[in-house]
């Protein structure tokens, strides 16, 4: 019997992707993530019959194969979220919401690294509740092509329910039955007012609009300094005056920008001009 080997990923090979996915996505990875890239991209290999990552690299640099470098770049960049993660942040989303609205727009908040759509819907829920019918919308962006299709569909498996209030829960989830089951689904009325779009933080922005919110979580912990600021100067000009941006509990905006100021730790507004 034959025993085929796995494919070893040389330092030198992780180099090129730690460089590619620096370039293209702004993104740091450590050499403690030699595995994670190694695990992430073998099934790629097996697919296009190959034998080394350097092979699957070169792949990556033709100018024809735009597509398997966002499928390399979807599998090197999707991170774990869920549904009110840091609940405090929506706590304060709520107690705002209804003075910054206003009745001649419409209020806008941008999830700016949605993944998978859990915090976007979580925004959306939160402001449904205290925002009702009035006029007001979400933006989900990421990098990832493969998780904004699946943030589009708001169709989970029942575990990552864990976090959602139990009155949203019965207001804007629909538990799935017979074949569905074990699974739900965010309501239509709430999927409605979130639009996801593909972003990459790290090159010009499309024209987005203006924001009341900006959430940008759970994502600069992977940009060195340079990127950082980078980012955060091409996404203050969409943060209306008076806007907030929110970050991480376990990030800062100290040495990035002096445009905004501290409102609590992890929370900062953009002065009234």
């Amino acid at each position: 019997m034959t025993v085929t080997s796995q494919p070893s990923l040389s330092d030198q090979e992780f180099r090129q992707f730690q460089t590619m996915i620096y370039e293209i996505a702004g993104i740091s990875m450590s050499d403690a993530k030699k595995p994670l890239v190694s695990g992430r991209l073998v099934k790629r290999l097996k697919q296009h019959g190959l034998k080394s990552y350097g092979d699957y690299f070169r792949i990556l640099m033709q100018k024809d194969r735009r597509d398997e470098l966002q499928i390399a770049i979807d599998l090197l960049t999707t991170n774990e979220t869920f549904f009110f993660r840091e609940p405090r942040h929506f706590d304060f989303l709520r107690q705002q919401a209804p003075s910054l609205s206003r009745p001649d727009r419409p209020f806008r908040v941008w999830s700016a690294a949605s993944s998978s759509g859990e915090e976007p819907y979580t925004i959306a829920m939160s402001l449904a509740d205290v925002l009702g019918d009035s006029a007001w919308e979400v933006i989900g962006s990421d990098i990832s092509t493969r998780v904004l299709e699946k943030a589009r569909s708001g169709h989970y498996p029942m575990k990552r329910i864990e976090g959602i209030p139990r009155h949203y829960l019965s207001r804007f989830c629909l538990k799935g039955v017979g074949q569905q089951e074990g699974t739900f689904l965010i309501d239509r009325h709430v999927r409605n007012r979130v639009t996801f779009m593909q972003v990459n933080l790290n090159e010009t922005l499309p024209k987005l609009g203006e924001f009341d919110v900006i959430f940008l979580r759970n994502v600069m912990i992977y940009f060195d300094m340079e990127t950082k600021r980078s980012v955060v100067e091409r996404m203050l000009p969409l943060l209306r005056p008076g806007g907030y941006f929110i970050v991480s509990h376990s990030e800062s905006l100290n040495g990035i920008t002096d445009v905004l100021k501290v409102v609590t730790p992890s929370v900062y507004r953009k002065p009234n001009a």
